[in-house]
């Protein structure tokens, strides 16, 4: 195992100011596959160890995984600590132990030995865990499918966030990873934290007692500015640019519509007790754009769902523009709101369909815990107290609704579910076999500007 300095082992490659390291990845089949789905059969509960005490092991450091170690220590009714970390550039590694260090010092027991740098750094964090602990997958959606069937074949619980794959294969994998944890009693939590809101889940208890009559209508809304993409710097690596700016590349994380309104798109599902059976959108970009990504500036998408009734999203990225961030019902005898800005649970409902201040006939209270807060309440308690606690394919099937929504205003066309769900697109073929100096699947032109969907010319189902 290479060492770039003494206190710091780079252990996949990645760039960090230095040379990079040259380390293969794992081979092309599942981990699963490799390791065996029988390794651990016949295993008694995985619960905490002796001592009660969960180890976490962060991959990912961002500003995402940071504040989800923040949110498990602030509702752990037991000994926790932050015992590894791991991620592809150092340089946010370091900023995220020094930042989580400060705040829960008897908490962040990470010494160097235990933080981890490269491509193939999650393996060693999650080596470093024990049977019950948790690892805690907030990276890049490109990267999920593999690291979760990782962390299964080791026998550890998992936190993952979303998005939870870039395309439908990917979903199809954390549904099978998913499988093989309930084989093995390990509990997987996934980051559609509005599950958790209390609010939402009693208006969900309302909802299906009658109280808004049949749901006619689903309206979601993410109206928010994101600035663009600028261009490359010289020195930095082609595909660590891409990967370090994750949501502006279809590959690492499904781009911004995706990534972000898997939200919405599963409150959708949620509210309606479904998956869709088809979608169709329009979306484009402003003519002055510089943008250097691959998104889109606006996303509109409908999906179908088996009862003929729509769910929509409304989205717009453009600055100076009126912004939006809500998910509405409309039923047969009156509408509601079941979502507000930044995800709040701000959960009401109308005496009829006018959403209005001056027309509400009840509203829920403020919640004590907010949704993130809440789904590792569950997860932890569910851990401590061996109950059932895998989300693995409800989240993988929102996931692919999103992707159905997103190809469907790529290509112009409309996107069966049947058709997104046995899919053998992917955007990267080849991520498992991934090194510090894999070409990217994309390339830009001799602007500096990457491929953007074009209706009518672009597939992706």
């Amino acid at each position: 195992m290479a060492e770039q300095h003494s206190e710091k082992r780079n252990v996949g490659g990645a760039y960090v100011g230095r040379a990079l390291d040259r380390r293969t990845l794992l081979a092309g089949t599942s981990i699963l596959a490799v390791t065996g789905t029988g390794l651990m059969s016949g295993v008694p509960a995985v619960h905490a160890a002796e001592d009660g005490k969960i180890r976490l092991a962060l991959i990912g450091c961002g500003g995402r995984g940071s504040g989800a170690v923040r949110d498990a220590f602030s509702v752990s009714e037991g000994p926790i600590e932050l015992y590894a970390m791991a991620d592809i550039f150092e340089s946010r590694l370091e900023a995220s132990h020094k930042s989580l260090s400060d705040m829960f010092p008897d908490q962040v027991q990470v010494p160097p030995e235990r933080r981890f740098v490269g491509l193939d750094s999650y393996r060693h964090a999650i080596d470093s865990l024990r049977p019950g602990d948790v690892a805690m997958l907030t990276g890049y959606a490109v990267f999920r499918p593999g690291q979760l069937e990782y962390a299964v074949s080791r026998g550890v619980h998992v936190f993952m966030e979303k998005s939870f794959a870039a395309d439908p294969p990917g979903c199809r994998r954390v549904i099978q990873a998913g499988e093989e944890a309930e084989k093995r009693n390990l509990k997987i939590a996934a980051g559609l934290m509005c599950r958790h809101s209390v609010n939402r889940q009693e208006l969900i208890r309302r909802i299906r007692d009658g109280e808004l009559g049949e749901i006619t209508l689903v309206r979601a809304y993410r109206m928010e500015a994101v600035g663009p993409l600028g261009p490359k710097p010289d020195d930095v690596p082609e595909l660590f640019w891409q990967i370090r700016n994750f949501f502006r590349f279809f590959w690492v994380s499904g781009g911004l519509f995706s990534e972000m309104d898997i939200h919405q798109i599963d409150e959708i599902c949620w509210i309606k007790d479904a998956m869709p059976v088809s979608a169709h959108g329009v979306g484009g970009r402003a003519v002055n754009s510089r943008d250097h990504s691959q998104n889109l500036d606006a996303y509109f998408a409908e999906w179908t769902f088996p009862d003929g009734t729509q769910g929509l999203d409304v989205v717009r990225y453009a600055s100076n523009c009126f912004n939006h961030f809500a998910t509405y019902i409309h039923g047969t005898k009156r509408a509601a709101q079941f979502s507000g800005a930044i995800h709040a649970g701000t959960v009401r409902i109308f005496k009829d369909q006018r959403i209005a201040d001056d027309n509400v006939v009840w509203e829920a209270p403020k919640e004590q815990l907010t949704p993130w807060q809440a789904e590792w309440k569950a997860l932890l308690r569910a851990i401590r107290e061996d109950l059932p606690h895998n989300e693995a394919k409800r989240a993988a099937l929102s996931n692919l609704a999103a992707i159905m929504g997103r190809a469907a205003v790529h290509s112009g066309q409309v996107i069966r579910w049947d058709e997104a769900a046995t899919s053998q697109f992917q955007f990267c073929p080849d991520v498992d076999r991934m090194t510090a100096e894999t070409p990217p699947p994309v390339l830009p032109d001799e602007r500096g500007m990457y491929p953007v969907p074009v209706p009518g010319q672009w597939s992706e189902i």
